[in-house]
């Protein structure tokens, strides 16, 4: 090799270190540029996981830098190429980034809310702009509000976008504006899938009926929400009335101001002898917050007498002991009930001895027939008494169906127009009945189909007569006469299926969620009860045994479940408050290590949701049905237990100190 380097002119080695040189040099430039795109890759890979851009790609050639990828926006591509500029110069950056197409702007969502009270109606929401083809627009649907109520101003804050009007808009728009008309104090807020309507009525009876009305009409496919309330009424005067005689315990009237109140009262009411659920209405107007104390210690009272009748008017109280009661436990009584009951009661006691039974002959009486005509007959004092009894029964029944045949008598004693008006008013309460006004007693008996009519009667008798009046009342509750005893109660429903649930369960496919054909009866039976209930919340509970897997039990009575919701739509019932949900193997009310034990877990149930729950299950018996909430009951026709209201007026109790701690729950 020496000898050819040798053998070489100078010009030619001088070719040859060139061309060394020159080797050399690319190899070191080679290997800088792997360095620098391995650093770079890593410097901006780095920087860009921090910066959340991990929708990007890093691609390095020599010393130029490529990125790939599409960004969510033209924005966060111009933040990615600035970040990636801050570590390596501009013109090294070569930007292949893409950008996401923008999507089409998408049609709001279309809602009215329309709130009408006694100052007028609003409208505030966004509309269509064209609301199609027999659709209801802006100026039409103010227009609708207008007419509901003329003479005052409507409110319109509607605003109009041109988008279509989606498919069930108009109709729900529709349900809408009926449901504002049967509505004077409400909220209707509308979109095209759902309806939600907030309500005040003026009594629990019209709440119900304007739920079932509301229920009726509405469109299908269209979500209705209601949420009716009713106010409790002032009751005045605050009147409680309880008797026991030889038709048994119970209240001529009740009320309670609370909850808790009404159950105390009723609590002492059963231990008294009172049987099934008499009426006690829940309302305004109570004398004192200690009320349920006051009633509680009375009911003993009278308990203990075995005879005899408490009126509370307000703070005025009159015991009442009968005949059979003697004077030693009529004293005994009278003085604890004296020293239990709260200071703000007065209480007058009375114990009717057997001669005071005697009838004077002065009367005067009052015939209601079937037929809504009025006779009165009997005595009144003087000319103008009778033009003014007259008028008022006039008023009270109709101009057409009173006859009026009564003399005049002078002898008659202080107070006789009182009580003949006030034994008027409380006949007008019953259907049918009569009254008897005498100088001891004024009576009135009965047939009425309301449930609250007794309690208004006493009320009216206890108010008007004043204190130490005895009054007896004698009024039977007809269901037949009641408009809306026919709508039977969520509880009463719930009882219903209960029932049938009982008798033959939901049976299955096995290892499946087709119901089988043996079922459909029963699923018959509950259509026919669901189909006339009211708006109610209920649960359908699927239940399984523990045969397989926890999952798979789980998932199959899901589908049992919805399987049994979705036959009860297919039979037209409203399933709207109705959910169907699968527990699985869980609950279980047998021995699953047994055939029988997992042919009972093996089960659907029906829940009623509520303040009240009612349970409906394929393996459970027959509970009894739930009792109405009604005094209706026993014919106390013949009853012969007077009582005395009040005889003097007492001094009312002060208002209570706005930081006075309440005994009673709201």
């Amino acid at each position: 090799m020496q000898r050819r380097l040798k053998a070489l002119s100078p010009t030619a080695l001088a070719l040859l270190a060139f061309v060394l040189a020159a080797m050399v040099m690319v190899g070191v430039a080679a290997a800088a540029a792997l360095v620098i795109e391995r650093r770079s890759d890593n410097v901006i890979s780095t920087r860009l996981a921090e910066e959340r851009l991990d929708w990007i790609s890093v691609d390095t050639d020599g010393l130029q830098v490529i990125l790939t990828g599409t960004a969510p926006n033209e924005a966060a591509r111009f933040r990615a190429v600035n970040i990636v500029g801050s570590i390596v110069d501009a013109s090294r950056i070569r930007d292949a980034l893409e950008v996401t197409p923008a999507s089409a702007i998408a049609a709001p969502r279309f809602s009215v809310e329309m709130l009408r009270n006694d100052d007028g109606i609003q409208l505030i929401g966004l509309m269509p702009e064209d609301a199609g083809e027999g659709g209801i627009g802006e100026v039409q649907l103010a227009d609708n509000a207008a007419a509901l109520t003329p003479g005052s101003e409507i409110v319109n804050m509607l605003e109009t976008a041109a988008y279509p009007a989606p498919e069930t808009w108009n109709t729900a728009l529709r349900f809408g504006i009926e449901a504002l008309q049967r509505l004077e104090r409400s909220k209707i807020s509308v979109a095209a899938d759902r309806v939600e309507i907030t309500a005040i009525s003026d009594s629990e009876a019209e709440k119900r009926r304007l739920e079932t009305d509301l229920r009726s009409i509405a469109p299908e496919g269209v979500e209705l929400v209601l949420k009716i309330t009713a106010p409790r009424p002032v009751i005045t005067p605050f009147t409680l009335r309880f008797i026991i005689d030889a038709d048994g315990a119970r209240f001529d009237s009740c009320s309670a101001d609370t909850e808790r109140a009404r159950t105390t009262i009723l609590a002492a009411a059963t231990a008294a002898g009172v049987t099934g659920a008499p009426l006690c209405t829940i309302g305004l107007g109570v004398p004192t917050p200690r009320w349920a104390d006051a009633v509680t210690q009375a009911i003993a009272a009278v308990a203990t007498l075995g005879e005899g009748s408490i009126t509370f008017s307000d703070a005025d109280v009159t015991l009442l002991a009968g005949t059979s009661v003697s004077q030693a436990t009529f004293d005994r009584v009278v003085g604890e009930l004296e020293t239990g009951l709260p200071d703000v009661f007065s209480l007058t006691s009375t114990l009717e001895k057997a001669e005071s039974a005697s009838q004077g002959p002065a009367e005067f009486t009052a015939n209601l027939s079937d037929a809504g005509k009025v006779e009165l007959r009997g005595r009144l004092t003087d000319e103008m008494q009778r033009k003014a009894v007259d008028a008022f029964a006039r008023a009270a029944f109709g101009a057409e169906a009173v006859y009026t045949a009564t003399r005049l008598d002078e002898t008659l004693p202080d107070g006789w127009a009182v009580r003949v008006l006030a034994g008027l008013e409380a006949l007008a309460q019953v259907e049918n009945g009569n009254l008897l006004v005498r100088s001891d007693l004024v009576e009135v008996t009965g047939v009425t189909g309301s449930q609250s009519a007794r309690s208004r009667i006493t009320q009216i008798l206890s108010g008007k007569l004043g204190q130490g009046q005895t009054f007896r009342v004698n009024v039977r509750y007809d269901e037949a006469l009641d408009p809306i005893a026919s709508i039977p109660t969520p509880e009463e429903c719930a009882a219903d299926v209960n029932a049938v649930i009982a008798r033959t369960k939901i049976t299955f496919t096995p290892a499946s969620a087709e119901i089988a054909s043996t079922a459909r009866p029963v699923l018959d039976s509950l259509a026919e009860i669901l189909v006339n209930c009211p708006p109610m919340t209920m649960e359908i509970g699927g239940y399984t045994d523990a045969q397989g897997s926890e999952g798979g039990n789980q998932a199959l009575s899901q589908a049992r479940a919805e399987a049994v919701l979705v036959a009860l739509q297919g039979r037209r019932i409203d399933v709207s408050g109705i959910t169907a949900v699968g527990y699985g193997e869980t609950n279980p009310i047998a021995d699953n290590s047994t055939e029988a034990g997992r042919e009972a877990n093996r089960r659907i149930e029906f829940v009623l949701k509520g303040s009240h729950t009612a349970a409906a299950s394929a393996d459970a018996p027959a509970a009894a049905p739930a009792q109405p909430d009604t005094e209706g009951g026993p014919d106390f026709s013949g009853d012969s237990s007077p009582s005395v209201a009040p005889t003097e007026k007492t001094i009312r109790p002060l208002p209570r100190p706005a930081d006075a701690e309440a005994q009673e729950d709201p």
